[in-house]
């Protein structure tokens, strides 16, 4: 059997297996129980808040989506039409069912931590394999269709018209994924922290009650937005990573080794999902007594050792060329950097964490000095990896080698969205804990759930940024492939002016959705004082708030933000196009240069405040309601839109305008 009929079988053969696979854990977790009525009753109004969230998404979205796929079909052909609707779609499902699952899974681990540490741990964890299990299936199941597609329709015409004819069309498929990826980022970050700052300075500044208190009326806003940000948010955002990379390793390979180098994508890809896998099989607790961390970080550590195999198999006996698989363990390996300095940076308990906790004995200003001061070191840290693995891609195999370090990064994207979609899922369980004054073991159980929680959203903050800046880098280099430019003169006024307009477009984009995100803020904190004051009793537990506005208010914000930051990000490239190829070149290098620091700093900055307060509220530094606890609220509530609103938000944005830079190359050239 020759090479292309074996990718043209085992690629989604392996992609419907994962999604089968999803399926089995999901059904798994539906039939755990639920709880007590009070469990039920508060599950609900979360339930409802996220559903009732995502159809109004929705609504907004899909006419954007028709509309922009009948321009392309009237100026780009229909094949690429067609492909960035099936990648919207694809990207549209993933985050509509990974928030499904998890606001189910929550109540049930919450239910399960009454029974202890591994019913609880195997519950949480099997929700966010379904959603790891969704981002690798649909994203190797899109590009396997199109390859399928492109291959009975131009067989006849011989093997290099089969790759030249799928890569063409591969580009509409990740500009499809990218921008309702933006969309789902956009929105959810906006929910999620413009429901949590406002929660956060009435309820525990003002009001010193507890987080996730029942008496808090933007408390369910809060629980909701977890989901809407850190779960359909991040799906989308990584699947567009994910989707991306083997667009442009197809697009590179395919250049350098012909039909070889585009099977070898989708071939490792399938690989890296068995190792995924059986990665999740190591997942389960030791003893009662064990951290939870250590379960994630085996299954973690299995999935990569055995991804590493697996390209380096394939790179010696199917491409011939050892340096292919050299170059994909450099992104596993860079992966892995950029978690451990995200941990160091941002991890609870490490040294700059203290830092920044201490410097808030002094109020919130020290606060807020010592954690831009931190957050500026780590993203010269973390781009200095970044540059590091291009260049070292680079050496192995050209562009080629760029896009295969991609690939490396993203090869545990299963298992990484497993411990994402685990984070918030223990957030909510712990809070439905307190909300329904669940005791005893289940309390301890969920506090240590969601203290590991924290920790794997902040670690895969860092590689979400990380594994998009390199798929932006892949990207950036395939528009130099498809203008057939070689390099780019910044000497040249046109060129230079290009280059600071796109240093320039990330601050844009972030100021839109920050701003956003202060304005919504203060009607949550104008309602939440409101109900306070005028519905008796609230404080004293006899009465219950009005959730269901606080959800509408947020709800609001985020779909009225939805469409100016996209035209912006859609419109710019082509705008600076007008100025020719080399000023659009220069215009990308900075877009790609600027984003990625500004999307570590922010992330990082906002994690390490965010840490910062929670080692004060662990009982250190005066503990909670203390002074020092008031200035380090100050110092997270500042950091909450920069970590989980603008910084995974330029995660879509960097490679968006990459990508309408390819669409419009023919046009250019």
């Amino acid at each position: 059997m020759d090479i292309q009929l074996i990718a043209l079988f085992v690629a989604p053969f392996t992609s419907l297996f994962a999604l089968a696979y999803g399926i089995y854990l999901s059904r798994q977790v539906i039939k755990e129980d639920e709880g007590s009525d009070k469990l039920k009753q508060i599950a609900k109004a979360v339930r409802e808040g996220a559903m009732s969230y995502l159809a109004k998404q929705f609504k907004v979205v899909i006419p954007l989506m028709l509309l922009l796929s009948l321009v392309i079909w009237f100026t780009l052909g229909f094949g690429i039409a067609v492909t960035f609707l099936l990648g919207a779609v694809f990207s549209a499902v993933i985050g509509y069912f990974g928030m499904w699952i998890a606001v189910r899974a929550n109540v049930r681990t919450a239910n399960g931590a009454q029974k202890g540490l591994n019913k609880a741990l195997g519950i949480a964890f099997r929700a966010g394999t379904v959603n790891g299990m969704l981002v690798v299936g649909l994203g190797l199941l899109g590009v396997s269709i199109i390859y399928i597609w492109s291959y009975f329709q131009y067989i006849e015409m011989g093997p290099n018209v089969v790759a030249k004819h799928a890569t063409e069309v591969l580009v509409g498929y990740g500009f499809g994924a990218a921008l309702l990826a933006l969309f789902m980022r956009v929105g959810g970050g906006i929910f999620t922290k413009a429901a949590d700052v406002g929660a956060d300075l009435v309820g525990k500044v003002e009001k010193g009650i507890p987080e996730d208190d029942p008496r808090n009326p933007a408390t369910i806003a809060d629980n909701v937005g977890d989901n809407v940000g850190d779960c359909a948010g991040m799906a989308a955002d990584v699947f567009e990573s994910y989707a991306l990379t083997i667009v442009a390793a197809m697009i590179l390979g395919g250049q350098l080794f012909g039909l070889a180098g585009v099977v070898f994508p989708l071939l490792a890809r399938s690989g890296a999902i068995w190792t995924s896998i059986l990665g999740t099989f190591f997942v389960k607790a030791k003893s009662e007594n064990e951290n939870p961390i250590n379960p994630l970080i085996r299954g973690f550590i299995i999935s990569a050792v055995s991804a590493v195999v697996i390209f380096m198999l394939l790179a010696t006996y199917l491409l011939k060329e050892p340096r292919a698989g050299y170059a994909a363990v450099t992104g596993i390996i860079s992966m892995l950097a950029l978690l451990y300095v995200t941990k160091y940076y941002t991890g609870p308990g490490e040294k700059p964490v203290v830092e920044i906790a201490k410097a808030s004995q002094t109020g919130a200003g020290t606060n807020l000095i010592s954690g831009i001061a931190i957050g500026m070191e780590s993203t010269f840290v973390s781009v200095l990896i970044i540059a590091v693995t291009i260049f070292v891609g680079y050496l192995f195999l050209g562009f080629y080698g760029i896009s295969l370090a991609g690939m490396g990064m993203l090869a545990t994207t299963g298992i990484i969205m497993a411990l994402d979609t685990f984070g918030p899922i223990s957030d909510n369980a712990q809070g439905m804990v307190e909300m329904a004054h669940l005791k005893g073991r289940a309390e301890e159980v969920t506090s240590e759930l969601d203290a590991v929680g924290n920790t794997t959203k902040a670690l895969t903050k860092g590689f979400a940024v990380g594994s998009a800046a390199v798929a932006a880098s892949s990207l950036f280099a395939t528009y130099f492939e498809a203008t057939g430019l070689t390099s780019i003169d910044i000497a040249q006024p046109k060129v230079f002016i290009g280059l600071l307009l796109g240093g320039a477009l990330p601050f844009l984009f972030s100021s839109r959705l920050i701003g956003s995100v202060g304005r919504a803020a203060f009607q949550v904190v104008e309602e939440v004082r409101r109900q306070f004051k005028e519905i008796k009793g609230i404080m004293e537990g006899k009465a219950t708030p009005n959730y269901s506005r606080a959800v509408a208010i947020v709800t609001a914000a985020a779909q009225k933000e939805l469409v100016i930051p996209a035209t912006i990000v859609i419109s710019m490239p082509i705008l600076v196009g007008f100025l020719g190829a080399e000023p659009l070149g220069g215009f990308l290098g900075g877009v790609v240069a600027v984003g990625l620091c500004l999307a570590f700093y922010m992330c990082n900055t906002g994690g390490a405040w965010d840490n910062a307060k929670k080692y004060i509220e662990d009982g250190n530094l005066g503990g909670k309601g203390s002074d020092t606890h008031k200035a380090a609220v100050v110092g997270d509530t500042v950091g909450d839109p920069l970590k989980d609103t603008a910084g995974p938000a330029l995660n879509p944005m960097m490679k968006i305008v990459q990508i309408v830079a390819l669409l419009i190359a023919p046009f250019l050239i």
